[in-house]
């Protein structure tokens, strides 16, 4: 598979906590690559640089190279706005905006200057589709997002960041928050997104990068163990650390 993500010995340095270590690894276009490992072992920090989130904690520096498609994304011409609407990112909590359906979907586009009704309808709907939820709300687009459960939040936050048609989607513990009806729906629709859309999630839950990725990374203590297809990371990994860690003996 072609990759769309190149990280090349990317260090990122948390004032002087360094919580990245020399980072490099291809993510393919067009797949699901999941980061697992315990708490505080970097896979969050390494998901947010990909759309500098990062950013916007004081005392964060970064060094060495993400190109997406190419493009050094820290490199000086770097419009972060663009990178940001390419690179959409989705919580581990449903956050979406106190106002209707319609006009959550709607607000990226708008930001980016749409204004034409007809195309904002058209970009509801598609995106609403394109998360599964179309169905469910399209006889209530007036009504406050709020008012949806939790499930359906976090699908709606996902129809938003796909709404301003990004590459690359960002799963960061999507589904913890989640019931497991809700998480299973999250699941397919991320094996369906998959098809148009370069995907990477951080999960907690080993059963799920299992079940849903094509790629899986372990990270430890700021540095990546082992990256392999996910199927021979689970059933022959070549590393001691992530036996231990897949088997439940530590994290």
């Amino acid at each position: 598979m072609q990759a769309l993500i190149e990280i090349e010995r990317l260090n990122l340095f948390y004032g002087s906590f360094h919580a990245l270590k020399n980072i490099s690894m291809d993510i393919p276009e067009k797949a699901i690559t999941a980061f697992i490992g315990p708490s505080g072992c970097g896979k969050s920090t390494l998901l947010r640089s990909l759309n500098r989130m990062n950013d916007m904690i004081p005392g964060t520096s970064t060094h060495g190279s993400i190109k997406i498609a190419g493009a050094d994304i820290y490199g000086k011409d770097i419009d972060v706005e663009a990178l940001r609407k390419n690179v959409g990112m989705v919580f581990q909590q449903p956050n979406p905006f106190p106002k209707s359906i319609y006009d959550n979907v709607a607000y990226g586009p708008r930001l980016h200057g749409i204004t034409s009704r007809h195309k904002l309808d058209e970009i509801v709907e598609s995106s609403l589709r394109g998360a599964a939820l179309w169905n469910e709300v399209k006889d209530h687009l007036k009504r406050s997002a709020l008012s949806l459960s939790g499930g359906q939040q976090q699908r709606l936050c996902i129809a938003r960041a796909l709404a301003v048609e990004p590459d690359v989607l960002l799963m960061d513990e999507a589904t913890s928050a989640l019931d497991p009806i809700s998480t299973l729906k999250i699941e397919e629709l991320a094996q369906e997104l998959k098809a148009k859309y370069t995907i990477v999630m951080v999960t907690h839950n080993m059963h799920q990068a299992a079940r849903v990725s094509n790629q899986t990374v372990f990270f430890l203590n700021g540095e990546v163990v082992e990256y392999a297809e996910t199927e021979k990371l689970f059933s022959n990994p070549q590393d001691q650390r992530t036996e231990d860690y897949i088997s439940g003996r530590f994290g």
